[in-house]
């Protein structure tokens, strides 16, 4: 069977132009980068619709992923495909890979098989520099607060109290914690640091919901950098270069557009992690597509209760947007795992273990019901898949009312998705009615994560450490309770232990750390052993790419 990179590269991809054209989105709003990708100028959304009604926002989510993989962006390309096999106007929206998942474990995120974007291998290594834009802009600002203590800090700013660290775009754990400015007064500072991965990047944040150029201005100025020695908070326009971070991020505030095997547009634009992060594609991007399409097929990271929470309490909070329906994706391979069966064994039948998983999948339909929203469950089939087993997930979900659909888009693209895509628009609400958000902006800061540990995880407590708890005061003190909360946890599991899968019960989640993200608007929650910048595997996804004969391969 070939490759998901070797079937990528066997379709020659319609001339970028066409793309565009067929969504009316004019040649002179496009900046091409090459002929199979180009950025859209933010003009096209102050054009008027040229489609009646509104698009409508469909949200494709996940049970707690396990290493079988659930296939959150395979299935989006496969939906948006078959949507548009049926006669709908569709188009995606997608978040950008990081390089550190795809040179190391998870690999690339432009979807497998039949289902994915291209060129695949540009969009999973540099694409159009949008992440290393990121990067420069925040280190540029970790080096002018650096230079600025150099030269006798004429803000008095405590370099004990400096809480703006560097990013790269890589897996690097050597980097995690530092100690920078050694060798001498010409060297700099001296003080502790380290870097995060550029996706954990409030930089990141703020460019994914930032609603245009000014509000981007408005949320690089409040960004918080540390304290004074009176511990009075340093932003970012205390520093003076609000300018030049816009300057270098002028381009990759632009969404990017692309096109799957089948030639359904895609805007792939920012790339946070859920687990970590957000967890969501651009506000511009989605807005783009809704614009544009009939139809936005988006995505969020990781289970329901990362990147789908965030989704809903966070983005679409923010920026005033609405889903029609939410898709939760799943596996029998990955219901296996959480009914305890073993990762070698997957291969074998076993009805029992399919059972014995459905809770962690009762679950995730339970916590999109707190939304208020409509869930439809898509089957991601393996081959190995037997129909007694698929029976198993589809009697679940008859049971609990939900929509279900067995979807073969991995190995047939949109043809093999269009059992999901006529349930979702059977069942999408025509017209949105409001989601129900889990808390309040407004509600105290302990209680929203409370209402989110114990909705979306099941916990029974929260419990502070000394450090949150003197953390919490902090973010009292300086007034940014009102901000929501972006809870940073294992997605290996409902609780923050990951390795407790399946649906743990009364259990506990411990928040280590509270951090004030003022720029992107939210309080990142530290909980468990989560951090912000992964590892490397004993064997990186790297040590399989080469360029063969000038073509890339080994991405997976």
């Amino acid at each position: 069977m070939p490759s998901d990179v070797e079937i990528a590269q066997s379709v020659t991809p319609r001339p970028i132009t066409e793309i565009a054209a067929a969504l009316g989105i004019p040649a002179d709003a496009l900046h091409l980068y090459g002929r199979d990708k180009a950025k859209v100028d933010l003009s096209v959304l102050a054009a008027p619709r040229r489609r009646p009604g509104a698009g409508r926002l469909v949200l494709v989510s996940a049970v707690t992923p396990t290493k079988a993989g659930e296939g959150k962006t395979t299935t989006s390309i496969g939906l948006a495909q078959a949507l548009a096999k049926l006669g709908e106007s569709a188009c995606l929206a997608l978040r950008e890979p990081s390089l550190g998942p795809c040179l190391g474990m998870k690999g690339g995120a432009t979807g497998g098989g039949r289902s994915q974007v291209i060129p695949m291998e540009s969009i999973n290594l540099h694409f159009t520099g949008d992440l290393h834009a990121v990067t420069t802009a925040h280190n540029l600002i970790a080096a002018v607060l650096d230079n600025h203590l150099h030269f006798g800090s004429e803000l008095g700013i405590d370099p004990r109290r400096t809480t703006w660290r560097r990013v790269v775009d890589m897996n690097d754990r050597s980097l995690r914690s530092i100690i920078a400015g050694l060798g001498g007064p010409a060297q700099g500072i001296p003080r502790e640091t380290g870097f995060d991965i550029t996706a954990a990047s409030e930089v990141m944040a703020m460019l994914c919901l930032a609603s245009g150029p000014e509000d981007l201005r408005a949320r690089v100025d409040r960004t918080l950098l540390g304290f004074t020695h009176a511990g009075k908070p340093v932003t970012v326009r205390d520093l003076g270069v609000t300018g030049a971070v816009l300057a270098l991020l002028k381009d990759a505030l632009m969404p990017n557009l692309v096109q799957t095997l089948e030639g359904t547009p895609a805007l792939i634009h920012g790339g946070p992690f859920a687990n970590i992060a957000h967890g969501c594609n651009s506000v511009l991007a989605t807005r783009m597509a809704l614009h544009l399409a009939d139809w936005c097929v988006t995505e969020a990271g990781f289970g329901f209760d990362l990147g789908a929470e965030k989704f809903f309490d966070i983005k679409c909070v923010s920026a005033g947007l609405d889903t029609a329906a939410v898709v939760l994706v799943a596996t029998v391979r990955a219901l296996k795992l959480h009914g305890g069966a073993r990762y070698e064994a997957l291969g074998t039948p076993d009805e029992a273990a399919v059972a014995a998983g459905i809770p962690n999948l009762v679950k995730h339909i339970e916590n999109i019901r707190h939304f208020g929203e409509p869930p439809i469950v898509a089957l991601n089939r393996f081959g190995a898949d037997t129909p007694a087993e698929i029976a198993v997930v589809e009697r679940a979900c008859r049971g609990h009312g939900v929509p279900f659909a067995v979807s073969d888009h991995h190995a047939r693209g949109g043809d093999g998705a269009l059992e999901l895509a006529r349930a979702v628009v059977a069942h999408a609400e025509h017209v949105s009615r409001p989601f129900t958000p889990l808390y309040a902006w407004q509600d105290r800061v302990e209680d929203k994560i409370h209402a989110v540990a114990s909705k979306m995880y099941g916990a029974t407590r929260v419990v502070f450490t000394k450090q949150a708890e003197k953390a919490l005061a902090e973010v009292y003190r300086l007034g940014y309770g009102a901000l929501p909360v972006c809870i940073a946890k294992t997605q290996s599991s409902l609780t923050d232990d990951p390795t407790r899968q399946g649906r743990p019960l009364d259990f506990e989640v411990t928040v280590r750390d509270l951090v004030i993200a003022a720029g992107a608007g939210f309080i990142v929650v530290m909980t468990g052993d989560i951090l912000r910048m992964p590892g490397l595997p004993r064997h990186p996804a790297a040590e399989n790419i080469d360029v063969v004969d000038g073509r890339i391969t080994g991405i997976h």
